[in-house]
């Protein structure tokens, strides 16, 4: 175990009790900070050049898909035009996507390795550009009239090659010599499960933007119990402004807790004399850290959850015209199999054949769930609530089939066309048992937060049955934390592929 002594300070008048102060660095030894944004001006012009002539080839590819081919006959028919005049079209249009991009911080050298990041920007940009780059020429009424669906093609057209674009050029910096270039180096002082937590995640083949330099032992710490093997102890407080300087690091994350108040405005002068960035790891946000806002309440700072993406109005709107495309597609398809299903449970167990089942929903809200039948009647005559178990023995001979291929949770498209779900989101659970799940988990209730789903982050991971419920709530936070467009992609995907999605 390695502990720092605690002395008393020397300072007059002074009766509090504290560690020993940070050593001064030497004097006339100036320290160059190591900037990934500042450092990286070059790659941000050249990145910031190729979007704008790949944006701006795109435009050129869209003119001539609408114009130069036989889309030119599709549609109401517009006036003829030629490639010169549609020029300051394409040059305004690419303007203005470059400016949407460069506003959702694709530019960013801190995104350059988010991948994911990089293609929901850019998704969402070309989105908004379709709108505003006609609504903006109907208004200033551009000669020639720009054409509706050459914004549409353009649109999509961008996007393509937007995203292949960003993807060559993460393939070229995920390399190790730019890699090295475009990480932060941090160091931590303190640690907890969190940490573990976010480094253990960070091992999941992503490239983060963040390096662990290693971690500082706090004022009268000891060697955390739970510090992975692959993470350095530097030192101990005192030595933290030379361990900072000797390490590299341009980044310092503080666990809460681990400093008083004096040590830390102490930290942070001294992050500040020696150009590193300060942050806190705050132990009391334990769950939805990126949805935390600071805001100014009368002059006072305030830190709490704000909103998270699905709060948004945008994202809501779209999340839902999803759901209701997705569950009439879902209905028409699946109908056949549907009733051939329902026939065979009807012919094996007379009576119902759709089984309702209440489920809390957004904002705890009670719904009657809809499923097919694949138990008896009298399954849960005496009341008793609980998990479907392996080879649960209330079950139909059909039933084993229909839960094997999730068959039994096709009736839920109608669940979601309703607006009681949607396609993905948490599982829904039924209120009998949540009542304990909420005194029991930590932050279960924060899943009621969005609507459930028919699939779902945790599902698509394994997670659902007889499976761990607090491992199955961790994936349903990230859900929510973390939700874009292309996570519900990939799980509805994914919910095809390994056939273990549905709730």
């Amino acid at each position: 175990m390695i502990s720092t002594p605690r002395l008393k300070s020397f300072e007059p008048d002074t009766v509090r009790v504290s560690a020993p102060p940070i050593e001064p660095a030497p004097r006339f030894n100036l320290r160059h900070r190591h900037r990934p944004w500042v450092a990286n001006q070059k790659l941000v012009a050249a990145s910031f050049l190729g979007d704008a002539v790949v944006i701006f080839l795109a435009l050129v590819i869209a003119y001539i898909i609408r114009f130069e081919t036989s889309m030119s006959g599709f549609g109401v028919p517009d006036p003829v035009v030629d490639v010169r005049s549609y020029l300051g079209h394409v040059s305004v249009g690419t303007l203005l996507l470059v400016f949407l991009l460069a506003n959702f911080r694709l530019h960013d050298p801190r995104n350059f390795l988010a991948i994911r990041k990089c293609g929901l920007i850019i998704v969402k940009s070309c989105a908004i550009w379709c709108a505003g780059f006609l609504a903006i020429s109907l208004m200033l009424k551009i000669d020639p009239a720009i054409s509706r669906l050459y914004c549409v093609i353009g649109a999509l057209t961008a996007m393509a090659m937007m995203l292949f674009w960003r993807w060559f050029l993460f393939c070229i910096l995920r390399g190790d010599s730019y890699v090295e270039k475009l990480q932060q180096k941090a160091i931590f002082v303190g640690w907890n499960d969190e940490c573990s937590r976010a480094l253990a995640r960070s091992k999941k083949g992503r490239i983060q933007p963040i390096a662990i330099a290693g971690v500082v032992l706090p004022p009268g710490g000891t060697l955390p119990a739970n510090l992975p093997a692959d993470v350095p102890v530097l030192g101990t407080w005192p030595q933290f402004r030379n361990l900072l300087r000797s390490s590299g690091s341009d980044l310092v994350m503080v666990v809460d807790g681990t400093l008083d108040r004096n040590d830390m405005l102490s930290l942070a002068e001294t992050c500040g004399k020696e150009f590193a960035d300060f942050k806190l790891v705050p132990s009391c946000f334990q769950i939805l850290v990126s949805g935390l806002n600071l805001e100014n309440f009368h002059g006072m700072p305030v830190l709490g959850v704000g909103s998270l993406p699905l709060h948004h109005a945008f994202n809501n709107v779209f999340k839902r015209c999803i759901d209701i495309i997705g569950s009439i597609v879902g209905l028409i398809v699946f109908a056949p199999l549907m009733a051939l299903f329902m026939a065979w449970v009807y012919i094996e167990s007379p009576g119902s054949v759709l089984y309702r089942q209440r489920r809390i929903g957004l904002n705890g809200k009670p719904f009657d769930i809809l499923k097919i039948r694949s138990m008896r009647l009298d399954a849960e005559a005496p009341g008793k609530v609980g998990w479907t178990v392996k080879d649960d023995p209330r079950r139909l001979k059909i039933g084993a089939l229909i839960r094997k291929w999730n068959i039994d949770e096709l009736p839920q498209f109608w669940n979601v066309l309703r607006g009681d779900m949607s396609l993905v989101g948490p599982r829904p659970e039924r209120p009998e048992l949540i009542e304990n799940f909420k005194e029991d988990i930590p932050h279960y209730n924060v899943r009621h937060n969005i609507k459930p789903g028919v699939t779902g982050w945790a599902q698509v991971n394994g997670l659902r049955g007889d499976t761990c419920l607090r491992e199955r709530v961790k994936f349903d936070l990230d859900y929510i934390e973390n939700w874009n467009f292309m996570l519900d992609f990939q799980i509805m995907v994914m919910t095809f592929l390994n056939r273990r999605g549905a709730c």
